[in-house]
């Protein structure tokens, strides 16, 4: 299909972002741009792509789509794709043809080459775009100068992080709630820049008005998403007072009305410490994600992916060590109490667990292992650390086993291999256990607030939802002896 010159002119004229130009400048830009028609459902770019061409819808109905959403639709006249005018920055989402259309498409190239466009007109151009893209930033500084609930996550990674905040984020917008949250968790509310928060928005209508304000997110998508995308690797700077003063300064200064921390035991740490020096009409709330279930009193969100991940990495290796007569001496997570790398060696059936406060006869495990053709052993991280620090020792936990059972009279025929802390497990998709409970834990806390509590934490006790005091809460969480002998199948 052709379209005349007069149609160009006709649909460049009704821009709102050209309207501060005259008629017949309108005309030598629609000169220099050119036509593009597409078919349903073609792709005019994707996410991540370079671009250099400001589109305006001539025909049809263009889609913006990001993680398999549509997130606005753009018809005739409306202009997408203008910043890559401005600079060279990748496009931040997909965008399809929704039915058969065209494209007036206005390159970058052109517009900077004298033959094509006077240079007195594409200043007049560049400063449209650019009031108009200064427009988008004031709206940007306004809306974060005011924040309603504020979300931090930190810490360790673990499967559910973006699963409860995706929840938190729909169940407190439904309540009127706006939400934010920490870009890089506690090292943002110390630097507190604009740019240091982001807004996360569930409503898909409520989202196509804000999405050209800077760190706006749609947070539907983060429900099974893997890892934590708003967190730090760990800021041990923040047990510092004078940080935790004067993030708690900034979040008065933002007019933070609900905190949230979102993580373990160092998270929790951070949380209270903030609770403590922030006035009592800020309320705080901890939910915990972890891995290795290191707060007491609860199920933890992770916990249950990382016990599946867990046990499905044992298997591997228990199918090596049979094919190859070895024997695996695996680390894995558990700092203090050992929850996963006991339940996922008893999910899994491996041979022994070393945990934390493991206290086995040595020479008795090192006899066992003599006369067996294979072996897998579970070691938590966390295993006899305080001595391997005192002594020195350089090696990780597994190969502290090792050496241990070495001294201890191991001598067998296996080749012992020794393998590194499972960081991967940290990056497994939520499995459903674990986001059902995020949306429990989610559902609870805005119950929580509503009733008017403060300083406490959601919690699944025995199947039952209920709420636990920052001062209760215990993160020294140890496994329960008599799981623990399940775990010994040497002697």
């Amino acid at each position: 299909m052709s379209y005349t010159p007069q149609a160009i002119y006709d649909t460049l004229r009704a821009v709102e972002a050209l309207s501060p130009l005259q008629d017949d400048e309108i005309r030598q830009i629609a000169a220099i741009c050119s036509v593009k028609t597409f078919s349903a459902r073609d792709i005019v770019f994707e996410e991540g792509d370079t671009g250099e061409t400001a589109n305006v819808v001539l025909d049809g109905v263009f889609c913006l789509t990001r993680f398999g959403h549509t997130l606005k639709q753009y018809r005739q006249a409306e202009m997408f794709g203008e910043v890559a005018l401005l600079d060279e920055h990748t496009h931040t989402g997909t965008i399809i043809a929704r039915s058969g259309g065209a494209l007036i498409q206005l390159s970058r190239k052109r517009l900077e080459d004298d033959a094509y466009m006077p240079p007195a007109l594409r200043a007049k151009i560049y400063k449209t775009f650019v009031q108009q893209m200064s427009r988008y930033l004031n709206q940007g500084e306004a809306l974060y100068n005011q924040m309603d609930v504020l979300l931090i996550q930190d810490g360790g990674c673990a499967p559910g992080y973006n699963s409860v905040t995706a929840f938190l984020s729909e169940y407190l917008e439904k309540k009127g709630h706006q939400i934010f949250i920490a870009a890089s968790g506690f090292r943002s509310l110390v630097s507190n820049r604009n740019e240091d928060y982001r807004c996360l928005i569930y409503d898909t209508r409520v989202f196509r008005q804000l999405d050209t304000i800077r760190g706006v997110i749609f947070s539907p998508p983060l429900r099974s998403e893997r890892g934590a995308n708003f967190r730090s690797e760990r800021f041990p700077d923040f047990k510092k007072e004078e940080l935790q003063k004067q993030a708690a300064q900034n979040i008065v200064k933002r007019q933070v009305k609900i905190v949230i921390g979102i993580g373990g035991n160092g998270t929790f740490a951070g949380t209270r410490a903030l609770a403590a020096r922030l006035p009592e009409s800020v309320k705080v709330y901890f939910i915990p994600v972890t891995i290795d279930s290191d707060v007491y009193g609860t199920s933890c969100i992770g916990e249950f992916t990382g016990v599946e991940a867990g046990a499905d990495k044992i298997h591997c290796y228990m199918a090596d060590s049979r094919t190859h007569q070895r024997c695996y001496i695996i680390e894995m997570m558990g700092a203090r109490g050992g929850f996963h790398a006991l339940h996922s060696c008893l999910g899994a059936g491996a041979h022994l667990a070393v945990l934390p406060g493991s206290t086995y006869d040595l020479k008795k495990i090192a006899a066992a292992i003599n006369t067996r053709r294979n072996t897998v052993i579970v070691v938590a991280e966390g295993y006899k650390r305080d001595l391997r620090r005192q002594t020195g020792y350089n090696g990780n936990a597994a190969e502290f086993f090792r050496d241990e059972l070495l001294q201890n009279g191991l001598d067998t025929r296996q080749k012992v291999v020794c393998e590194p802390f499972s960081r991967d497990i940290r990056g497994a998709a939520p499995n459903n256990m674990d986001i059902t409970l995020a949306q429990r834990m989610a559902r609870r806390l805005v119950e929580m607030i509503d009733a008017g509590e403060n300083h406490c934490m959601p919690a699944v006790q025995a199947g039952k939802e209920t709420s636990i005091p920052f001062d209760q809460i215990r993160t020294d969480n140890s496994v329960e002896c008599r799981l623990a002998e399940l775990a010994n199948r040497l002697y």
